[in-house]
């Protein structure tokens, strides 16, 4: 399985399933395998050289990109439900794909597997099989009984492996002399990533350009250095930042590139819901568009919304009429000023803006703002050992 096989790539040992599924698999020296070791990150094999024991797993939930948990894996199948034949197969990043099981191969969670590809093969990880790969398949809305999914060959042999693992290593150097080659022709586009096909003799090169670009040129040139057929994709930069990765803003690695499958539009107004400031800076993610995690809070941010009163309505004193200038969503507290005072900010809870307002909508004005305005509690001082009590959050302020 790909746990064995991770193991062998990474601390250079040969190890055997018991099952004689991967017998005599591979042998790498220690130089060798921490190269493969970071190969292998891709296609979702853990890089930890600490793993020794077969009993552990280098495929851990979530140590890996776009990671897959059977969450039905305790639930016993039904004895008259049949199995369902189809599998979901992981490649390099976040490219996954949906193949068909022939009646004479069994394969299982992590197995590694040659699959139809069009030219030849490819290898690729069984991530997700049985009822969670059906749910899957029906939630990307993709028809089981469809002729257009592929199959799969076999479980991948001992050769598959290594050339598996050869093509992968050939990618970084590939990417550096691919942006050479497209800078030397002049034209306008970035190469963000190439895939290698299991079996070396197709390669895919991720790009992204503003303007449409004619690359039959490149075509030929990468074909004459490579030896390999070339299929130019073009992606876009959220799909770029996701296939790259990075660290966020948060110091958490990029949503897009550990869990994040679909991409929902993200608009200004999400920002002006959740009173943040629009600032393109604070904003835009490394992508340059603006957070995906801008959308996580909307609904909690809208639907706390609901029954507050208009901002853009004046609040009409007899002391002058006030605006608005900002609120505390949660705490439910506007802050008001008045019209010929800009610089004193009057904290106002919700229901009493709303009474305030019905008063004005009857006609009548009440004296001023600071009769219903939030009295601010001073802050106890602590000192050095009130500070230090273990029974100082005891207490409700």
């Amino acid at each position: 399985m790909c746990d064995y096989l991770a193991v062998s790539a990474l601390i250079g040992k040969d190890f055997f399933d018991g099952k004689g599924k991967y017998s005599d698999l591979l042998y790498l020296s220690m130089e060798e395998s921490q190269t493969n070791g970071k190969s292998l990150l891709t296609r979702g094999c853990c890089a930890s050289q600490l793993i020794t024991d077969k009993a552990k797993s280098t495929q851990h939930f979530s140590c890996s990109k776009l990671d897959a948990h059977n969450w039905l894996s305790s639930i016993p199948a039904s004895a008259s439900q049949p199995i369902f034949d189809c599998v979901e197969v992981r490649f390099k990043n976040s490219h996954k794909d949906f193949y068909r099981i022939p009646s004479d191969v069994q394969v299982e969670k992590n197995d590694i597997v040659a699959v139809e590809a069009s030219p030849g093969h490819d290898i690729g990880i069984v991530t997700l099989s049985g009822e969670t790969a059906r749910l899957q398949m029906k939630r990307k809305k993709v028809d089981p009984s469809s002729d257009a999914i592929k199959k799969i060959y076999r479980l991948a042999r001992p050769n598959d492996i290594e050339k598996w693992i050869k093509s992968a290593e050939r990618e970084d150097a590939t990417l550096l002399k691919a942006r050479k080659l497209v800078s030397d022709l002049g034209l306008k586009m970035k190469v963000n990533d190439i895939e290698f096909q299991g079996d070396e003799t197709k390669a895919i090169f991720y790009y992204t350009a503003e303007d449409r670009v004619d690359f039959r040129q490149l075509i030929r040139v990468l074909a004459d250095s490579f030896h390999v057929r070339i299929e130019m994709r073009q992606i876009g930069v959220r799909q770029e930042a996701a296939r790259v990765g990075g660290i966020g803003s948060c110091g958490r690695e990029l949503c897009c590139s550990t869990w994040l499958t679909s991409f929902t539009s993200v608009t200004t107004n999400v920002a002006r819901t959740q009173q943040l400031s629009l600032n393109p800076q604070k904003l835009a993610g490394q992508c340059g568009k603006l957070k995906c995690c801008l959308n996580f809070e909307y609904d909690a941010y809208t639907d706390a919304q609901v029954d507050f009163p208009d901002t853009n309505v004046l609040l009409k004193t007899k002391k002058g009429d006030a605006t608005f200038q900002k609120m505390d969503v949660f705490k439910e507290i506007f802050w008001y000023t008045y019209l010929n005072d800009p610089g004193n900010f009057i904290a106002l809870p919700v229901k009493k803006v709303k009474y305030i307002v019905s008063r004005n909508l009857a006609g009548k004005k009440p004296d001023d703002l600071e009769s219903f305005m939030i009295k601010t509690v001073e802050k106890k001082v602590l000192n050095g050992i009130e500070e230090g009590d273990l029974t100082r959050f005891d207490h409700k302020k």
